[in-house]
């Protein structure tokens, strides 16, 4: 029997690292193929691209400057469709929430720009392929932020909260064809806290993470990739404006949301 993914057609915004790069690995292991999103990092994208080989394409398109619109033709133009996309791409700026001095309004602007307008832009530049081909389904990355309140400023808990709203109202307006979910991801040990704390910090940091939260597991970025695939799947097809919480259980105690890595 084949696979649900075998031949659909997949973008993933800010697919060069962490949780985009496992999910396009993910996908094109199930036989998709995957457009490889990004805005700054060409070679790590290109060489993600290149691994994978003919199921693979890096498209260059900044999406917090409105080039949505050059992604998905990019995606058509060569593959002729598009059935799945993940919004992953995001940014943040970090300031403590009791300083209220430590964001300007052009810090929210930029913030939502790409968490939460280039995440709809995209979904408007992909709904006419996927109605096309007679269903689409779409996973927007949002936070745990989003729905606590906390994390690495309130601009950026502002936005992943307004992104999971958004994922309910697109859903209920562009059903029956297109699903759209949300993943929200708590604590992830990317590469972004390898760079600034180097491997053996890194390393550390899973570990005490693993010892404060419920599950007593420190989330990789192959556990996201994992509900983002589980979403886009057929499995989940009575599943839309759903929102689904990927923290080993860090919700159920929120003086969590103090302790290191738990910004993102």
């Amino acid at each position: 029997m084949a696979d649900f993914f075998e031949g659909k057609v997949a973008i993933v915004t800010g697919g060069s690292r962490g949780i985009g790069e496992a999910t396009v690995r993910k996908l094109a292991r199930r036989g998709a193929k995957v457009a490889v999103n990004y805005s700054s990092s060409k070679d790590e994208a290109e060489a993600i691209a290149s691994e994978i080989g003919d199921n693979a394409i890096a498209i260059h398109a900044d999406l917090s400057q409105g080039q949505a619109g050059k992604l998905a033709e990019g995606t058509l133009n060569h593959w002729g469709r598009i059935d799945l996309l993940v919004n992953n791409a995001g940014t943040t700026k970090f300031a403590n929430h009791e300083d209220l001095d430590a964001l300007e309004a052009d810090d929210f602007l930029s913030i939502y720009r790409l968490n939460v307008v280039a995440a709809y832009e995209m979904i408007r530049a992909v709904a006419p392929a996927m109605k096309q081909a007679g269903s689409g389904s779409v996973v927007n990355v949002a936070s745990i932020a989003g729905t606590h309140g906390i994390g690495s400023s309130v601009a950026y808990a502002a936005s992943k909260g307004a992104m999971i709203t958004m994922t309910k109202s697109l859903a209920r307006a562009l059903a029956p064809e297109i699903r759209i979910n949300a993943v929200c991801p708590g604590y992830v040990g990317t590469g972004w806290f390898a760079d600034r704390l180097g491997e053996e910090g890194l390393k550390a940091l899973n570990e005490s993470i693993a010892t404060k939260v419920p599950l007593a597991h420190a989330g990789q970025a192959e556990d996201v990739a994992d509900g983002i695939v589980m979403f886009l799947d057929d499995a989940s097809r009575l599943v839309t404006g759903e929102t689904l919480l990927l923290d080993a259980g860090a919700h159920l105690d929120l003086r969590m949301s103090r302790r290191p890595g738990f910004e993102i």
